[in-house]
């Protein structure tokens, strides 16, 4: 079902809105939702609002907001006080720009705080301002370790970003073979999971998404993958999360962002990457009809045409069900 922008947002907005978010919090939320819609990611788009809602009937929202536990000029921590992530690590982003941009360099933490959305969104704030990227997200114990079949870490993201004169290089990477929102999706659809991407709460792989929420993920890329997510959860340590953060909650957020011109002229480095972006799309292709595609590329053009188009599809079950959260206040 085709849906507008208009349309998208005042439904989320709306929904959100019904589930006691503030108005301000509601719109950071709705932007970065809709950002994922508009690059093909609806499993963390529209349908989000719904685990949202279901989680805060397990646990509602707290009356808490978030404080800065400690800062210096190049660095904060943030404690969440259980608030939303895509707020919570907005806040932790504005200000890791804010004091890069005035000492160079900056590193902010932020825990307790659940559903960090998409790092690639962080990344463009970043690299928009000129500065280099780092950021990961730690979540619940979703993901078994290779060689393993039971949960030790989450789906944990990890992306860099670099500015350029052209398109900036924005790498974002989940680190196992299905994320936690494509399984909940698959669920609320009833549709199978691919096979070999998780394990039942026995041990047995799986293409049941209940049982598989029940069980763990298998981690991408075999035993590279697997490192890549015992070093995010350990960066949400850092951030100031617990060993094993409990179900949809005390995700921790790390960002660490830097002028280019500490190391190098910044021009010169955008420059740089911009060249080295187009050696890269000019490579030969092996498939002729697949063109050779920097990191977030793909994502950008699919975002650019759905602008174009004014709006995208959503499932309709999904929409109808956001729609029913949608109570004006």
């Amino acid at each position: 079902m085709f849906v507008s922008l208009e349309d998208a947002t005042t439904v989320g907005i709306t929904a959100l809105r019904g589930l006691g978010f503030s108005a301000a919090d509601a719109d950071i939320t709705v932007r970065h939702l809709i950002d994922c819609e508009l690059r093909g990611l609806s499993f963390s788009g529209l349908a989000r609002i719904l685990s949202i809602g279901e989680r805060l009937a397990v646990k509602p929202l707290g009356a808490d907001g978030v404080r800065i536990t400690r800062q210096t000029p190049l660095s904060a921590q943030l404690d969440g006080g259980d608030r939303l992530g895509y707020v919570v690590a907005q806040r932790a982003v504005e200000i890791a720009i804010d004091k890069a941009s005035d000492v160079g360099l900056a590193v902010v933490g932020a825990s307790n705080t659940w559903y960090t959305g998409m790092l690639s969104y962080y990344a463009e704030m970043i690299t928009g301002q000129g500065l280099v990227a780092v950021i990961a997200s730690n979540a619940s114990p979703w993901v078994a370790p290779f060689g393993g079949t039971e949960g030790r870490f989450g789906t944990n993201p990890f992306c860099l970003g670099f500015p350029s004169s052209s398109t900036p290089v924005i790498w974002d990477i989940g680190i196992s073979e299905i994320i936690h929102a494509q399984v909940v999706l698959a669920q609320r659809l009833g549709r199978e999971l691919p096979p070999g991407v998780a394990y039942d709460a026995s041990g047995q792989v799986t293409t049941d998404p209940a049982q598989a929420l029940s069980g763990a993920f298998t981690a991408w890329g075999g035993h590279k993958g697997s490192g890549l997510g015992v070093s995010v959860q350990l960066l949400g340590m850092l951030a100031g999360s617990p060993v094993f953060p409990k179900p949809l909650e005390d995700f921790g957020f790390f960002v660490l962002a830097l002028q280019p011109d500490l190391l190098t002229p910044g021009d010169e480095f955008a420059a740089k990457v911009s060249e080295f972006s187009e050696a890269m799309r000019t490579t030969r292709p092996a498939d002729e009809d697949v063109p050779v595609r920097m990191p977030f590329e793909r994502s950008a053009a699919r975002r650019a045409a759905q602008l174009a188009a004014g709006g995208f599809d959503v499932d309709p079950s999904v929409l109808n069900a956001v729609r029913a959260l949608a109570v004006p206040r």
